[in-house]
């Protein structure tokens, strides 16, 4: 039997490191003539990347065809404002010379072949080395296909029809974009693509190799974004798109990497009504400064409902500073809030989302609209209120709210700048408790609420024998074989 093997490089940070390795599990799983070699970009204290990936050993036959190996973190490399990108493309010698040690391998026959490099969609530069070798790329997409899509129009309009996207700052225009329904507000694009200065370009740049591959797997599901996965596939500019998700976290291995605070939390959970518990969490990178802080807790209180609040403190100005840990929830929460929400509430720092997502008591998320964390509500049938911070997030919560009708409006636009150079924009108590009653009541958010318990069945069935991901996986890695053989 042949045997092929892919090299997945992600992106850095956590949430593109779980949904890789994520599928990679899920391609081994698929299909024993695969092994997969995954290449971790490190950020410097991303201890929640190290902690995920630590508790992988070769003890199944699975893990024993998934190998990582870590490229060494370059502390005193010079690096420009694009700091995550200067991570990424300081890696260009040793994936270079990964590869090269790989194709000269004694495993290397003829019944075992390099079958090409799998890239994140920030790690595309590296299309290059795989020329080099003469091995076919792919593109893992991290996000939804009405994002890439959004992303295919950009390019189009900026290099096509020579438009200046920074026209679009602070414009009321809608955009008709093929893979959405409805017009988009230019509001909700990722700020990065309309501001002044190089980031536009550079992220253009990446994206604008994509058509240099043999394919792109996406991490959806057609029954979620059928409409713009048909828009994708009938086209013939761009390569060949896989929907093979949803990929997320499992609760079991999610608990495993979270700390041992975990237990406590699961038992307040248990001691709640089914549905009754609203769960507030803002992914890997999301924290908010004092005054925001306060306008959620009021939002809270003044609900009345019951409440998880993942609060964690802003680890510095820039995209590299991740999040830390309160010493002590009192020095940024309202005076006596702990006490008087004492029972109905519980405030935490990280914890495992994907473990108290799947608890029986959660019935609602107060959520950044990450896309794992979009798809994690959908597989758990948990309604998302939107309160987006930066990326894609803005698009992804007027595809919940607008779009597929799958969620409640705190803010389809809100942003938080990640850069700390200016004040965000602050959201006030009325409205975020507003939108709280709403996802949270039995009658009025029961539309909203069947929406998404209707698609939690539509994304299991997707992944069983014969479903559209379980499909889409199978085409994929026949693709892979039949293009180096």
């Amino acid at each position: 039997m042949k045997k092929t093997e892919l090299i997945f490089i992600p992106a850095p940070g956590l949430s593109h490191v779980v949904s890789t390795v994520e599928t990679a599990k899920l391609l081994l799983q698929r299909d024993e003539r695969l092994s997969v070699t995954v290449l971790i970009i490190r950020r410097p204290n991303d201890d929640l990347t190290d902690n995920y990936i630590q508790k992988y050993s070769p003890n199944s036959n699975t893990n024993s065809r998934l190998q990582f190996i870590n490229l060494p973190y370059q502390e005193n490399s010079p690096v420009s404002t694009n700091v995550l990108f200067d991570f990424i493309n300081n890696q260009n010698d040793h994936i270079r010379e990964i590869v090269s040690n790989l194709m000269k391998s004694p495993s290397q026959s003829s019944d075992y072949k390099l079958g090409g490099l799998v890239l994140d969609m920030f790690c595309t530069k590296f299309i290059e080395i795989a020329n080099e070798f003469n091995l076919p790329s792919y593109v893992f997409f991290t996000s939804g296909a009405c994002t890439l899509g959004l992303f295919f129009h950009l390019l189009e309009l900026k290099y096509e029809q020579n438009q200046d996207l920074t026209m679009y700052k602070n414009s009321d225009v809608e955009l008709s974009i093929p893979c959405f329904s409805i017009p988009v507000p230019v509001k909700v694009l990722p700020a990065v693509f309309v501001e002044e200065g190089p980031m536009s370009n550079i992220f253009l740049n990446y994206f604008k190799r994509i058509p240099e591959t043999k394919g792109i797997m996406v991490n959806t599901f057609h029954e979620l974004e059928s409409f713009a996965i048909e828009a994708l596939s009938n086209q013939n500019k761009y390569p060949k798109v896989y929907p093979i998700g949803p990929i997320l976290s499992s609760s079991s291995d999610d608990e495993q990497t979270s700390h041992q605070g975990y237990d406590e939390i699961k038992k307040w959970l248990d001691e709640q009504p089914e549905s009754s518990v609203v769960f507030l969490c803002f992914g890997s990178m999301g924290s908010f400064e004092e005054s925001q802080v306060k306008e959620i807790a009021s939002a809270l209180e003044k609900s009345g409902q019951r409440f998880l609040w993942s609060l964690r403190k802003p680890g510095g100005k820039g995209m590299m500073h991740l999040p830390t840990e309160y010493e002590d929830f009192r020095e940024v929460l309202p005076e006596e809030f702990l006490e008087r929400t004492e029972g109905i509430g519980k405030v935490i720092g990280w914890t495992p989302q994907v473990a108290v997502l799947s608890h029986p008591a959660i019935g609602g998320f107060v959520s950044h609209c990450g896309w794992n964390s979009t798809l994690e509500s959908v597989w758990f049938g948990v309604p998302v209120a939107t309160f987006p911070l930066y990326a894609e997030q803005q698009l992804n919560a007027f595809e919940l709210v607008k779009e597929l009708g799958m969620a409640e409006e705190i803010r389809i636009d809100y942003r938080k700048d990640m850069r700390g150079e200016k004040p965000s924009e602050i959201v006030g108590s009325g409205e975020i408790e507003a939108a709280i009653r709403r996802l949270m009541a039995e009658e009025g958010g029961s539309r909203v609420r069947n929406k998404v318990k209707e698609m939690k069945e539509r994304s299991r069935t997707a992944l069983m024998d014969g479903g559209s991901s379980y499909n889409a996986q199978s085409v994929f890695i026949e693709d892979v074989i039949k293009n180096v053989s």
